[in-house]
């Protein structure tokens, strides 16, 4: 249930309820809104550190703008649990990320406070700008289109083609810019630096300070004087920095750098802001885990840190760690710096995830030849491209969901030049608690129409790191190997590296009743109940695929040769993945079985714990028992 809510917070069901209340009142709920947070995300894991930090951006925008009228945009999300706790979701904020409760990103069929669905980083500028257009061409010249992005998001490619388009349109759009200098790991490249160099440029901000206070701050003077404070704060700005503003050479009016914690002063601030017409931006500066110390201090830990004790900080495992496997991720991470041991030529890149995908384990001990090129997918795919292209072999670690941004650069770039890369697809599958925007259900559907390209898929951690190892052993051309999130199987996984030709399966079991397909961990489903099954008298017959592309063709041919009834088990789409492939392949060898195919079925999934989502979808160990039986 949800917990106890402070004085204010308790009296406020909607932003009209915050209008009530003066703006001396706001401090005091923003104190009550992270209280009420950390109470929820310590026993019901979320993205905490981000959303601590960006509360008081929330109630100044809901306090200042008409809100759903006015559209609020927000970034992947992760800043947002407190606009969803102002926005009539308090009550049901407990059941945040569990299944058939709230989600944790915002979603436009969920609220109509949520005026856009977001879970990929650096969309909100294009979003907003298209609903200002919009709101142009309707003739409804009074609405507001704020969009609040991150330091990081807004390094993204999408948003700078955002801020390029954005400048020549004259509509009501305001980027609030986010600035608490990391994302889920410490920000990296250029933009971050310019952006230091204004927040660190005391004697500029001191002046601009005064000039401002000097004109009243703006709230009692026509636009003439907001243009004389902004051409004297751009010539100082210019001379300090000895730079343009970047926002301003785009033609977005900029202001800031201000306290992204001073509720009072920035909702004044955003009150005058509102009156003024056209493109804008407002750079504000907060720090991600406000608040609560531990998450202040170890803000990477704590962006999203699973169940914590609120009191002392400490996170709380589920079982004995002296127990506890190694995530699929720390044993690709310590597998690659083993094989880049031995081989010279082998990089590590990855677009701003080195703590999630475990890329930080090379980072720190090869810093030269491992790389975090932030958030942008699509110049990390061709990056690696452009390595491979001069006789480099390049490990590109995205998580699925995200490799889905640089689908024309795998197609262009990587597989019609049939270039080395070996792309590494982490969080394969259904992810858990994320949800739809995370899932990484379309990689092997979305790659295996892509011509050069070979797609693996590990059954255990020991596969991984063998088929690491083959990736790297030879040139193979564009080497794909996904694998998902969590814990792997506890096996000694340092035991020897070895080949695993492309093109070869693998008999698990051998049977006489059914055939049972598989690729990558969902395998282990089907051993766990092939003894029961026998007990039961019936005997099914186990394999391991562990190549999609190319698959075995021995293995097919033998499987529908001997079996009428044959199932196929991924944790991806069924709709062009394993099932597909076994289909399409009885279907071109003229062979005739029952096939029935177990999988991500052609829906967006929510929200919920993996096994939770695996048995709603068909394919827990439970379900396949039942179809085997049934079949």
């Amino acid at each position: 249930m949800s917990p106890e809510q402070g004085k204010i917070l308790s009296l406020i069901n909607s932003p009209t309820d915050l209008k009530k209340f003066s703006e001396k009142d706001l401090p005091q709920l923003c104190d009550e809104i992270r209280k009420f947070i950390i109470e929820i995300i310590s026993s019901n894991p979320g993205h905490l550190g981000a959303s601590l930090g960006a509360v008081e951006i929330a109630v100044a925008l809901h306090y200042v703008f008409n809100t759903p009228y006015d559209k609020l945009i927000w970034d992947v999300g992760h800043q947002a649990y407190a606009h969803k706790i102002l926005t009539g979701r308090k009550d049901t904020f407990y059941t945040n990320r569990t299944l058939g409760g709230i989600s944790g990103f915002p979603k436009m069929s969920e609220s109509e406070y949520d005026a856009f669905g977001v879970g990929h980083a650096s969309t909100s500028i294009s979003a907003a700008l298209g609903m200002s257009v919009a709101s142009k061409l309707s003739e409804d010249n009074s609405r507001q289109h704020i969009a609040v992005i991150g330091d990081a998001s807004i390094s993204g490619g999408m948003a700078f083609e955002a801020i390029n388009n954005a400048g020549v349109y004259n509509t009501n759009l305001l980027v609030i810019l986010n600035d608490n200098g990391i994302a889920i790991d410490k920000n990296v490249g250029a933009v971050k630096e310019y952006l230091t160099d204004i927040v660190t440029s005391r004697v500029y901000n001191k002046f601009k300070d005064k000039v401002w206070k000097l004109m009243g701050g703006g709230s009692k003077y026509g636009e003439n004087h907001r243009a004389i404070v902004r051409q004297i704060g751009n010539a100082v700005k210019s001379s300090i920095l000895k730079k343009s503003n970047f926002f301003e050479a785009f033609k977005l009016r900029y202001f800031g750098p201000v306290d992204g914690h001073d509720v009072v002063r920035l909702a004044k601030l955003l009150n005058d802001i509102k009156k003024i017409p056209g493109p804008k931006l407002l750079h504000v500066i907060t720090k991600k885990g406000k608040g609560f110390k531990h998450a202040e201090k170890d803000q990477t830990r704590f962006h999203s840190p699973g169940a914590f004790n609120k009191e002392t900080g400490e996170i709380i495992e589920k079982t004995d760690t002296d127990k506890t496997p190694l995530n699929y991720q720390d044993v690709f991470g310590n597998t690659l710096v083993e094989l880049a041991e031995k081989n010279n030529k082998i990089v590590g890149i990855t677009p701003a995830m080195p703590t999630g995908s475990s890329m930080n384990i090379m980072m720190e001990k090869m810093p030269e030849r491992a790389f975090d090129v932030g958030i942008a997918e699509e110049h990390a795919v061709t990056y690696a491209a452009g390595l491979a292209a001069q006789g480099f072999i390049p490990f590109c670690n995205i998580y699925s969901t995200f490799m889905q941004r640089a689908y024309d650069q795998i197609i262009h770039d990587v597989a019609l030049q049939n270039l080395h890369v070996v792309m590494c697809l982490d969080r394969s599958g259904l992810v858990g608690e994320d949800g739809p925007t995370h899932h990484g259900s379309f990689d092997m559907a979305y790659l295996r129409s892509i011509p050069n390209i070979i797609i693996s898929a590990p059954m255990n951690e020991i596969e991984l790191r063998s088929l690491m190892f083959t990736a790297q052993s030879k040139n193979y051309g564009p080497f794909v190997i996904r694998y998902p999130r969590g814990k792997s199987l506890n096996h000694d996984w340092k035991k020897p590296m070895q080949e695993l030709k492309p093109g070869i399966g693998r008999v698990i079991r051998e049977g006489e009743d059914i055939a049972v397909i598989t690729i990558g961990t969902v395998g282990n489903y089907v051993i766990e109940i092939s003894d029961k099954l026998k007990e039961e008298g019936i005997d099914i017959a186990h394999y391991d695929m562990r190549y999609l592309k190319p698959a075995d063709e021995d293995i097919l041919h033998s499987v529908f040769k001997k079996f009428s009834k044959i199932i196929t088990v991924e944790d991806g789409t069924i709709t062009g993945g394993l099932g597909s492939t076994v289909l399409e392949f009885m279907s071109d060898n003229n062979y005739t079985a029952k096939v029935k195919r177990l999988g991500i079925p052609d829906a967006f999934i929510e929200h919920g714990k993996i096994i939770e989502l695996h048995e709603q979808c068909g394919y827990s160990p439970e379900k396949i028992y039942e179809e085997i039986k049934k079949i």
